[in-house]
């Protein structure tokens, strides 16, 4: 599907049926939690954007938001069927769903999509910039271009978004801004430089638009994951995987719901005394 394109929950075509059944256990798994943990909902009413949605952490955060009540909005840039499975799910969740496609690098993309989901769903109160990617090198050999476009997605996307939907968030009676950040953007790591300065880049603009923010009532705060299990690290080779885990004081990688749920704690009543923080959530890995 092409840039610039919204819609609501779509049924799906029949070929896809083993994709949906092994939805259907997601689902099953997901409201055993709702009954396990009884029936609070912290989040009931509240309508989130959840930038990079489709897959990975994005997609893990879209479904602890709706399991806690929000509506969501699914933004991304290509995976549509990726987009369409996570509405299916957050619609038999009983959460409405709005999918739409922009390259939050795009002002103009962004706009439309905020002019969409102001005509579908009306306006938001939680905003989760998380779309992100990477283009690692060594810096001697990293060209302008891979410079430009991480830039462009990590920093100037967050921008962006926050930009533009902070005309629906100073209406909010619960506004959250939640970025998410890396633990590369606090320490460093070889080959990133592009991505570590754009990750450090979120949390001095996290911290800088709390403290303008909060006369405002609105919450601004950063989630810092450390390595997370998602396909940017499946594909890195075992033994430097047994590496980053030797550093790691939990002895693991961590889980995209694990994060998901730190974002629905900061999106929640129980944050709201709590901003410009950077929380980690990375197993003891950078205290």
């Amino acid at each position: 599907m092409s840039s610039g394109g919204g819609r609501a929950f779509l049924w799906l075509p029949l070929n896809r049926l083993k994709v949906l059944k092994m939805q259907e256990q997601t689902i099953k798994e997901l409201r055993n939690e709702n009954d396990s943990v009884g029936t609070r909902r912290r989040l009931e009413g509240r309508r989130a954007v959840v930038t990079g949605a489709s897959r990975g952490i994005g997609r893990e955060i879209a479904l602890a938001l709706a399991r806690d009540g929000a509506d969501v909005v699914i933004n991304y840039r290509s995976s549509d069927e990726d987009a369409d499975e996570l509405a299916r799910i957050v619609d038999d969740l009983g959460e409405q769903a709005w999918v739409y496609s922009a390259d939050v690098s795009e002002m103009e993309q962004v706009k439309e999509m905020k002019r969409s989901v102001e005509k579908h769903m009306g306006n938001v109160d939680i905003l989760v910039n998380n779309a992100g990617i990477n283009r690692d090198t060594l810096f001697s050999k990293m060209e302008e271009s891979a410079w430009k476009e991480v830039f462009s997605v990590n920093m100037n996307g967050v921008f962006n978004c926050t930009r533009v939907f902070l005309e629906h968030l100073e209406q909010s009676s619960y506004p959250r801004i939640i970025n998410i950040t890396s633990i590369v953007g606090q320490m460093g790591n070889v080959g990133q430089a592009n991505y570590a300065a754009s990750k450090a880049g979120i949390i001095g603009f996290t911290k800088s638009l709390a403290k303008e923010l909060a006369r405002k009532g609105i919450n601004v705060n950063a989630i810092a994951p450390g390595f997370i299990e998602t396909d940017m690290l499946s594909g890195v080779p075992d033994k430097i995987r047994e590496r980053i885990i030797s550093q790691i004081p939990m002895r693991r990688f961590g889980k995209p719901e694990e994060v998901a749920r730190a974002v629905v704690f900061l999106a929640s009543d129980d944050a709201d005394y709590v901003t410009g923080h950077v929380l980690n959530v990375n197993g003891g890995m950078y205290l």
